[in-house]
C-alpha cells in the first residue's frame, strides 16, 4: 500500500501545534478521534513528549496510519484501533481528546454520538480540542468557507460546516464547558472545552 498523504496537514499542523503546546502542556493520555492519515500524530508527538497519543479511525484508514507510524517509530504514539463514534467506544479513560476536520464530514447523528460518548471516556477536568471550519450564529465566516460548505453538501448531503452554537449546545449536554474559541489560519478555528463534572 502506498503511504497516504493529506496536503492540508502541511498547512495547519504548525498553528495547531502552537496551541497544543499550551493547552496540552499538563495532559498525559490523549485520544485522537479520526486520525485520518496519521500525519498529525506523527508531527505533534516528537514536540509533545509528555503525551501518550492514541490514534484511531474507521477500518479503511488504519493501514495508512500504520505506515506513517511505523516510519516515524515514535515511542509516545500508540497503534491505531478501529473506532467509529456510532459504534462501541473504547473502555479506557483519557485526560484529553483531540479531533481535527471531522465534524463537517460526519453526519449530524455522529456529531451527537461523539459528544454523548465522551461522558465515560474523558475524565473530569479533561480537555476536548476540536479543529476545523465552523459557522458562527448561522453565518459563514468567509466566502471560502461558504463555498467549501456548498461543495461538501453537493458531494454528500449529510456533510457540512457546523455552527459553533449548535456544537456548544451538545457539549453542554455532555457536561463540557467551552473555554475558548480561538481563530486559526485559513478561516478555521479551534474549540477548547473542559469536562466539568463526572457522570455515572
Amino acid at each position: 500500500m502506498e503511504k497516504p498523504n493529506a496536503p492540508s496537514t502541511e498547512k495547519n499542523r504548525e498553528p495547531i501545534l502552537t496551541v497544543l503546546r499550551e493547552v496540552f502542556a499538563d495532559r498525559r493520555q490523549v485520544l485522537e478521534i479520526g486520525s485520518g492519515t496519521g500525519q498529525h500524530a506523527v508531527h505533534f508527538c516528537p514536540e509533545l513528549p509528555n503525551l501518550s497519543w492514541q490514534t484511531s479511525d474507521r477500518p479503511d484508514f488504519l493501514p495508512g496510519i500504520r505506515i506513517w507510524l511505523a516510519e516515524a517509530a515514535l515511542p509516545n504514539v500508540l497503534p491505531p484501533f478501529e473506532f467509529d463514534v456510532l459504534g462501541p467506544w473504547p473502555t479506557g479513560t483519557y485526560d484529553a481528546v483531540y479531533t481535527a476536520n471531522t465534524l463537517h464530514i460526519m453526519p449530524w447523528a455522529a456529531v451527537e454520538a461523539l459528544f454523548a460518548g465522551l461522558r465515560p471516556v474523558l475524565v473530569p477536568g479533561g480537555l476536548l480540542f476540536i479543529y476545523g471550519p465552523f459557522m458562527v450564529d448561522g453565518r459563514h465566516t468567509s466566502d471560502s468557507n461558504a463555498a467549501f460548505d456548498l461543495s461538501l453538501k453537493e458531494k454528500a448531503p449529510h456533510q457540512g460546516l457546523r455552527d459553533v452554537g449548535a456544537v456548544d449546545a451538545l457539549a453542554r449536554q455532555a457536561g463540557l464547558v467551552l473555554l475558548e474559541q480561538r481563530e486559526m489560519p485559513s478561516n478555521n478555528c479551534c474549540l477548547i472545552l473542559r469536562m466539568a463534572c463526572a457522570f455515572t
